[in-house]
């Protein structure tokens, strides 16, 4: 199975240099769509519902105090191969979602119900580091 590492420079191969933000909403963006069509993550690693939307842990502590990345953050990452399955879903999710500003990402994961339900009674704006079930992610975007 891929890391979120795998996918994110991925994404980055395909974007270019972009934001941070803008990385970890495309990359969750690719694992609920894989969860969605696919029946099954693309990998291990959790997404939280933190104040700006979800963020995976592990993917912040790698870009952590940088505002633009690009594919040379990974260069310390073999390729990984991945099926034509999961490079479609992946293609699917940057065609639709990669033009969008940052701020338009985050603002529709605010609505979708996984970082809804998650942060539940959390108020806006406060830091909330519970982790989004991917079953929660497979149910709505299957939904979808």
């Amino acid at each position: 199975m891929a890391s979120v590492f795998d996918v994110a420079k991925y994404v980055l191969e395909k974007t270019g240099q972009i934001t941070t933000m803008k990385l970890q909403k495309l990359v969750y963006y690719c694992q609920a769509w894989s969860l969605a069509w696919d029946g099954k993550p693309l990998f291990p690693e959790e997404f939280r519902a933190w104040a700006n939307g979800p963020v995976c842990q592990e993917l912040f502590s790698k870009h952590r105090g940088r505002f633009l990345v690009d594919e040379g953050l990974f260069s310390d990452k073999t390729d990984y191969i991945f099926s034509d399955d999961e490079k479609e879903t992946m293609d699917a999710v940057i065609e639709y979602y990669g033009d969008k500003e940052p701020q338009w990402l985050s603002d529709l994961t605010h609505k979708e119900r996984p970082w809804k339900e998650t942060r539940s009674n959390t108020p806006p704006g406060e830091p909330c580091d519970r982790i989004i079930p991917k079953e929660l992610m497979q149910d709505y975007y299957g939904g979808l």
